[in-house]
């Protein structure tokens, strides 16, 4: 098979054709450790592509999350590869799904085996996933490299879509960027930047939206502080000197830090007060990123671009009950989170109500879904209320039964269902996840991508239809209850 860089070789199995560890970016290492992606070098004869390529290097996920999500990781340098799913090479004008991993930006691969395109291609689709530069790498801040490298690599990546997709059956006029989390936190920040214009044509985003982006000054003081704790310069130059180990090692500790209760006397008070969604995302830098990306879709960006975007009904469950903290919230705690949200008391008769309990620790549950994840969705659906293009909402509600049924429909179990992979996902979805939902789930995405319609009626202010992905069958409802339009008054624009 021919791609611009040289000829590469697959594997052939149940009507599926695909094409591992193929790099589109040279290795990002030595001076190219700090800089924007270049194209590898070409190569001669023909490159076996049967295994997954190189993945970043990134620290282990804390605590609980580790073993629900064990990483596949796979050594060297070459990271910056992607891999392709196709059930026919020699056709044409396939349409083309691009998938972006999530993991917080510091962690995840597109080698993870819940992410297997095999399902997609099966139905008449090319599907494709790709790696990028995480954490500091990714997404530090200095004053002698491009912010926002792990953006670039996405775009490089886009980019080698566009020029090579149709030698695999793709249609380059017909590509869907879709992701989860991390990776839909990317798809909404794509869709906002000028840079990425025309590089995809329909976008979906999981669990993941257009707020949560670093403001330059919050960036360089991670940056700072990473760089203060590993005794050197808070420059490329000198974090580039730092072995990979030491630098992932420090990384993972100021995350945790920042993530916590950080020292306003090391942090500042703005980090300190709560300024900080993530310690390494996309850095609003006035460039790459001209804006916060839901600011730059309510001007009309991305606004010829149909868009699919929803979350899961317990999202942070996943933090709190594998990590084992759920049961350790105190009122008091809680009490404390609401009134930082500009909550009085009452909004806990009105939580607990909505969540069917009175533990402080489900009622904060809540709480932080609809502040990080289910309202930030609205807000770019809202953003949207012009576009031209078309904009589609769900929520997926089906509770998995693992550790006593205490993560709910919890953050990323809906993965295995768009991807039809839930034999990969056995540790977070049971033994017995419902494949009639999968079907349902996988479908809907596949309608959206070759038509940019999945079935269903399209997001208005007035109604907020959204799709609601359960048992015994998926159906379309309105307003997404009372106490998110409790928080939803009160959440930053």
């Amino acid at each position: 098979m021919a791609t611009t860089r040289g000829n590469v070789r697959g594997t052939r199995a149940d009507g599926v054709s695909v094409f591992r560890g193929i790099p589109y970016a040279t290795a990002p290492v030595g001076p190219d450790r700090f800089r924007p992606p270049r194209p590898p070098e070409r190569w001669q004869g023909v490159r076996a592509t049967d295994a997954f390529g190189p993945t970043a290097p990134r620290a282990p996920y804390p605590g609980g999350i580790a073993e629900i999500f064990p990483e596949r990781t796979v050594p060297g340098t070459g990271y910056l590869n992607l891999n392709v799913w196709t059930p026919a090479p020699d056709a044409a004008g396939l349409p083309v799904m691009v998938w972006i991993h999530g993991g917080a930006f510091t962690n995840g691969s597109g080698a993870e085996a819940a992410y297997d395109g095999s399902a997609f291609a099966r139905d008449g689709v090319v599907a494709v996933s790709f790696n990028y530069r995480l954490g500091v790498e990714g997404f530090g801040l200095f004053p002698d490299a491009p912010a926002n490298l792990g953006l670039l690599d996405q775009i490089a990546a886009l980019e080698w879509v566009r020029d090579n997709i149709a030698h695999f059956g793709g249609d380059p006029a017909n590509v869907t960027v879709f992701g989860e989390s991390a990776g839909a936190m990317s798809v909404c920040t794509l869709l906002s930047m000028p840079r990425a214009r025309g590089l995809f044509h329909r976008a979906a985003a999981q669990s993941g939206a257009g707020s949560t982006v670093v403001d330059p000054v919050d960036a360089a003081t991670v940056t700072g502080v990473l760089a203060q704790r590993l005794g050197t310069e808070p420059t490329a130059a000198a974090l580039g000197r730092v072995p990979v180990a030491a630098l992932l090692e420090a990384q993972a500790a100021v995350a945790k830090e920042a993530m916590a209760e950080p020292d306003p006397a090391v942090w500042g008070e703005r980090i300190a007060g709560g300024s900080l969604p993530l310690p390494f995302a996309p850095v609003v830098d006035g460039n790459l990123v001209p804006a916060r990306p839901v600011d730059a879709i309510a001007a009309g960006a991305g606004g010829d671009v149909d868009l699919l975007i929803g979350t899961n009904s317990d999202e942070y469950r996943l933090l709190l009950v594998a990590n084992g903290l759920l049961a350790h919230v105190t009122e008091e705690r809680l009490d404390g989170h609401l009134s930082r949200a500009g909550l009085d008391p009452g909004a806990v008769r009105v939580y607990a109500t909505s969540c069917r309990s009175d533990h402080p620790g489900d009622i904060l549950a809540a709480v932080i879904t609809d502040q990080a994840y289910r309202i930030p969705a609205y807000r770019v659906a809202e953003a949207r209320a012009n576009a031209p293009a078309r904009t589609f909402g769900y929520e997926f509600a089906w509770r998995t039964p693992v550790l006593g049924g205490g993560l709910g429909a919890c953050h990323a179990l809906e993965i295995g269902f768009v991807f039809d992979t839930l034999t990969a996902l056995e540790g977070l979805v049971g033994a017995d996840a419902p494949r009639e939902l999968a079907t349902a789930m996988h479908d809907a995405w596949i309608r959206f991508a070759t038509t940019g319609d999945p079935g269903w009626t399209q997001w208005n202010p007035r109604t907020r239809h959204i799709m609601r992905f359960d048992q015994p069958t998926p159906a379309v409802i309105e307003d997404p209850g009372s106490a998110t339009r409790l928080l939803w008054e009160k959440a930053p624009v």
